[in-house]
């Protein structure tokens, strides 16, 4: 008898353990490595906040908003472009736009990343943070591919 309620038990705690791990409306868990490797925090990810890709005219880009909440003295997004046609000889600086849900523009304050030049480039575009909290963001950027890209965040 004893064997059984072990068993029992082992069920329901699996069950209880998958039930609430999947429950909806629950914050999703996305790895978050420091840039030096040393550290992997788990942190709470809006879907809203998650990368965007934008792929046209031979060139993906892929922007991740990074350390973007009312607390953060800058705003600073990830830049990735990969392409095996296009010269990626941009100056992020020139062709680099943040809008706000008011439409007002806002350039960037540095790059940091790879120079102009080349198939694959990565680096962050960092801005000064918005006050008032905007309801939204749109960055905006010109000229990769001749194509002007648009990605835009809710909060």
């Amino acid at each position: 008898m004893n064997k059984k309620l072990g068993i029992f038990l082992a069920v329901i705690i699996i069950g209880l353990v998958i039930f609430l791990g999947n429950r909806p409306g629950q914050p999703k868990q996305e790895p978050v490595v420091d840039r030096n490797n040393s550290a992997i925090i788990a942190l709470p990810v809006a879907p809203e906040l998650l990368p965007k890709i934008d792929d046209q005219a031979s060139v993906t880009v892929t922007i991740t908003p990074m350390g973007i909440s009312s607390e953060s003295g800058e705003l600073r997004f990830d830049v990735v472009m990969d392409t095996h046609s296009v010269e990626l000889d941009q100056d992020m600086m020139n062709v680099s736009v943040l809008v706000d849900d008011r439409g007002r523009e806002y350039k960037p304050l540095r790059w940091e990343g790879a120079e102009p030049g080349g198939h694959h480039r990565e680096g962050a575009l960092i801005f000064n943070r918005i006050t008032p909290t905007s309801k939204f963001v749109e960055l905006k950027i010109n000229e990769i591919g001749e194509v002007s890209r648009s990605f835009t965040w809710q909060f």
